[in-house]
């Protein structure tokens, strides 16, 4: 059954995904949709292909994918929200359960953002379910998702521009070094942003 429904899942993707990138912005956005709601779709070569051979308009193929990815991360976070508590729960106690929702909350937005500007395989899809488990308001769940594909594919865009279409390799095999490096820069962010929110917490009951 595995076996059949992986060979539809990629009979889909040969009908859908030509078709699609024919509509150039729009049908890169629709793929996103896609990619980030049911079927998996190799977004970095498509957005590599589309920037290269339209290269005065890279920044609105990435808006356009970011905004798709966004509204495609609903139907993840939707099923996370309405019956993932109780998928959770059968797997973890309720101690741990809201220990787990207590830390989301502490830093949800970074928490949403950071996996949605990695390249694969982080799990995307298990951050984004996380995301409506423990409730994430919708418009901040939508604007971490739509900040972290941006940065993701801004980047990529620049490397293409500069690299040509192979950037896509280069990324795919330094993926490590790639979340170390960003994994780095949100621990720095953070904590710059947690100095300055201490201190500003001192200075009011100062």
């Amino acid at each position: 059954m595995k076996l059949f429904f992986a060979r539809m899942m990629a009979k889909a993707n040969l009908m859908l995904l030509p078709f699609l990138a024919k509509f150039g912005i729009w049908g890169l956005g629709a793929l996103a949709l896609l990619d980030s709601s049911t079927l998996p779709v190799p977004m970095d070569v498509f957005l590599a292909y589309s920037v290269w051979h339209d290269q005065s308009r890279f920044l609105l193929y990435c808006v356009a994918a970011a905004a798709g990815s966004a509204v495609g991360g609903l139907l993840p976070y939707g099923l996370g929200r309405v019956g993932g508590e109780l998928f959770l729960l059968k797997r973890v106690n309720r101690e741990r359960f809201e220990r787990m929702r207590t830390r989301f909350e502490r830093q949800e937005f970074l928490a949403m953002t950071i996996p949605s500007m990695l390249p694969p395989p982080t799990p995307w899809k298990a951050c984004v379910f996380a995301a409506g488990v423990f409730e994430m308001r919708i418009l901040p769940f939508m604007l971490a998702v739509f900040v972290g594909r941006m940065v993701r594919w801004v980047v990529l865009s620049l490397l293409v521009l500069k690299l040509g279409p192979g950037a896509v390799d280069v990324v795919a095999h330094h993926a490590l070094t790639v979340v170390a490096a960003v994994g780095l820069l949100a621990l720095g962010g953070f904590g710059w942003w947690w100095f300055r929110k201490s201190r500003a917490g001192q200075l009011v009951e100062n």
